[in-house]
């Protein structure tokens, strides 16, 4: 396993992974952990994933910068997804206990309710865009609630994944209740083949997320998926053109465009579609490229050299096709995988920045006439993850809200995620919702428990 810094392109450290041998071991290890940690109180459980926030705190700084070594990350946002993986620790610290609560149903019994079980071990298939917050954001709500958890990580990022181990034992965490395992993308199907494996939830492309369904379906254990995005910002004749520029950028250009809920879609009627690009090429213009470790810089590099080529084919592609290049849309020549903000315009469903997910700092134009077309154009996707809408009148923003196919719509302000409101999407974007009570219930045996005096 290589971890390689995108700025430089130069080897970080290698990694030996882990043999069949030994990830029979580790699982095992997991699985006797388990049989005593699914029986604690809330009350311990809660009391060790503080300790997690609190360590995640202290060592911000140290986290910040590996993360920043491994994929790219800009210092501040990796500074910022720390902090977002200590509020998640609490927040299920706090909460979980209330929102798996047994829940009394009036039925013809004379008592009955819903009540909750962990499954066992839940393997999470996790990409290298957000290390640490992916990870947390899956494993607080699946510990808490009494599973335990098995990584598997984007091989790109195994310094994050062994310290991501690291923490939870020093939290307190029992030694073998959460585990990475540094195996090739190949030796998944053994690990969910494992018979202590209870589940799989992953987060990452379209193929992966097919390959872990396909086989996980063979082995009847049940997946979550997070996968792709093409996520439309539609911008209305009534929005403010100011504030929606603002979010655009910021949406568009956060983690260098690789998030699978960036705006990567611009659907702008006409009527403001002049004044919006203007703003827009003069806000991507003035972004600062550079050492994703120099506090100066805006936009990083890429993870990987293939997501560069992978991007850049689409650009050109796109380009033959038609399209016009109102910025960037060359690589740079460095040793780095620095591809600069692209802005294309009049952009057609027919193109790959349209029909694809462009994972990078590719925004992709599409002027339409008004509402209706807007709503046309922002369905027409294969994806179905979140979107972004502007207009100054809420409750038009809300109506057309209930038009759009996404997991998640978000009026006046740019997609994000919080503890307790569900995430997920629909159609190639994937199934399952992580967050709230909703995501926490996905790893459960929900069962009903029914007495009736009456038959004793």
């Amino acid at each position: 396993m290589k971890s390689i810094n995108p700025s430089t392109n130069l080897l970080i450290c290698e990694y030996p992974e882990h043999s069949p041998e030994q990830v029979r071991e580790i699982i095992c290890s997991a699985e006797q952990d388990w049989q005593s940690w699914k029986n604690l109180d809330f009350s311990v459980r809660a009391s060790l994933m503080r300790n997690l926030s609190a360590l995640l705190l202290e060592k911000k700084e140290e986290l910040a910068d590996l993360i920043t070594q491994e994929m790219g990350k800009i210092s501040s946002e990796a500074l910022t997804e720390i902090d977002k993986c200590s509020r998640i620790c609490l927040y299920y610290a706090e909460n979980t206990e209330n929102l798996l609560k047994d829940e009394l149903v009036t039925t013809r019994y004379k008592k009955s309710y819903t009540t909750f079980q962990p499954l066992g071990l839940i393997l999470a298939v996790m990409p290298w865009n957000f290390p640490f917050w992916q990870v947390i954001r899956c494993m607080a709500p699946a510990l808490m609630s009494g599973n335990g958890g098995i990584l598997k990580h984007a091989t790109n990022v195994s310094g994050c994944a062994l310290e991501l181990e690291k923490l939870f034992r020093e939290a307190g965490f029992p030694k073998n209740i959460f585990r990475t395992l540094l195996v090739p993308n190949e030796g998944v199907a053994e690990i969910i083949a494992h018979k202590a494996i209870k589940a799989v939830t992953l987060t990452g492309s379209e193929r992966a997320g097919s390959a872990v369904a396909q086989f996980s379906g063979k082995m009847l254990k049940k997946t979550i998926l997070e996968l792709g995005g093409s996520d439309p910002f539609i911008v209305l004749e009534d929005a403010n053109i100011e504030k929606a520029v603002d979010a655009a950028i910021r949406s568009r250009m956060y983690n260098t465009g690789q998030a699978c809920t960036a705006a990567k879609r611009f659907v702008i009627v006409e009527k403001v579609a002049t004044e919006f690009l203007r703003k827009l090429k003069s806000g991507m213009e003035a972004l600062i490229i550079g050492n994703p470790s120099q506090e100066s810089t805006q936009v990083g590099p890429l993870a990987r050299p293939d997501l560069l080529k992978n991007l850049d084919s689409q650009v050109k592609r796109s380009l033959e096709q038609g399209a016009d290049l109102l910025l960037g849309g060359v690589a740079l020549e460095t040793r780095g995988n620095f591809y600069p903000p692209t802005i294309l315009t009049n952009v057609t469903e027919d193109m790959p920045v349209f029909k694809e997910e462009t994972f990078g700092p590719v925004s992709a134009v599409i002027v339409v006439k008004n509402e209706a077309e807007a709503i046309r154009v922002a369905n027409a996707s294969e994806y179905g993850l979140s979107c972004s809408l502007w207009t100054e009148d809420t409750e038009r923003g809300e109506r057309i809200a209930h038009q759009i196919e996404s997991g998640s719509v978000y009026i006046n302000c740019a997609t994000s995620s919080v503890p307790q409101l569900p995430f997920g999407g629909i159609k190639r974007s994937g199934y399952g919702r992580e967050l709230s009570a909703y995501g926490l219930k996905e790893f459960l045996n929900i069962r009903s428990i029914c007495i009736d005096q009456d038959s004793l």
